[in-house]
């Protein structure tokens, strides 16, 4: 199978970073409580900060999050486990968008770790259901609730990988609310010997 794969919050716990980070810059350096809405998973709409108090953000955290943010659990592990059953991984993410710059520092943590084992690697990706489509993605795991449903909707496989405090997703045939590598791996698996069983 061909699998599209996110990287923050799906490769890299880097989602709980921000929110701890987020947390401390709000009420430490901004001295205010400016929480909108805590399921919301990108800190510049789940506080109420002003453009210049999200750039403020950006520039004092960012690097220091990607540099500093873990595999999330299982990932190397099933990851590696699946490309070694011969599935095409292809990395989508919107990593590098704020800072090019970081798509470096993350292809040497990928190499440090032996995770450089993606076939293509897409960076600095916003519409990421114009590159399943055009890669004939077979399932992609996002932990984007908005950028599930709009790959959803293009009729793509969909895995949600869902962190705790964020929106809930109804599932349907392209959607499915996933909170771990472990059930990401079964859920694979199920889906291979359901389309094997069809041939």
């Amino acid at each position: 199978m061909r699998i599209g794969i996110d990287l923050d919050g799906v490769v890299f716990d880097t989602e709980k970073e921000y929110r701890v980070y987020s947390e401390l810059y709000d009420l430490i350096d901004l001295k205010q409580n400016s929480k909108k809405d805590n399921r919301e998973i990108k800190y510049q709409k789940r506080f109420n900060w002003t453009e210049e108090e999200i750039q403020g953000f950006i520039k004092k955290y960012h690097k220091q999050i990607v540099v500093e943010s873990n595999f999330m659990p299982g990932a190397k592990r099933v990851l590696k486990l699946l490309k070694s059953e011969g599935h095409t991984l292809i990395l989508i993410t919107a990593r590098g968008g704020i800072n090019k710059n970081m798509i470096k520092i993350t292809e040497e943590r990928l190499k440090q770790n032996e995770m450089d084992i993606f076939d293509k690697y897409y960076w600095a990706t916003e519409n990421k259901d114009e590159i399943c489509i055009k890669e004939n993605i077979d399932i992609m795991i996002d932990d984007s609730c908005d950028k599930c449903k709009s790959i959803a909707n293009a009729k793509i496989k969909t895995i949600y990988l869902k962190d705790a405090p964020s929106y809930d997703l109804e599932e349907n045939e392209y959607i499915k609310v996933l909170y771990n590598w472990g059930e990401i791996y079964r859920y694979i698996n199920e889906i291979e010997k359901k389309t094997a069983y069809k041939l």
